[in-house]
């Protein structure tokens, strides 16, 4: 596992650009990311290491971006 730390507004881009992981918000401890990424890659969201989907839950194409 790679460990970073990050400032609001920094980017992480990873594959070559293909994703790339913007801290929006740092407040408490909740940090907001953005998730760009390419319209080949499934985005999953997981709650808790339990919680598993066999689908996708959002692209970024499914979102408009």
């Amino acid at each position: 596992m790679l460990v970073l730390t990050r400032k609001t507004h920094q980017q992480l881009h990873i594959d070559q650009g293909r994703i790339v992981v913007t801290v929006l918000e740092i407040r408490g401890g909740r940090v907001r990311l953005g998730i760009q990424a390419a319209d080949d890659i499934p985005i999953r969201r997981q709650q808790t290491p339990a919680a598993t989907s066999p689908t996708p839950l959002t692209t970024c194409a499914a979102r408009g971006a």
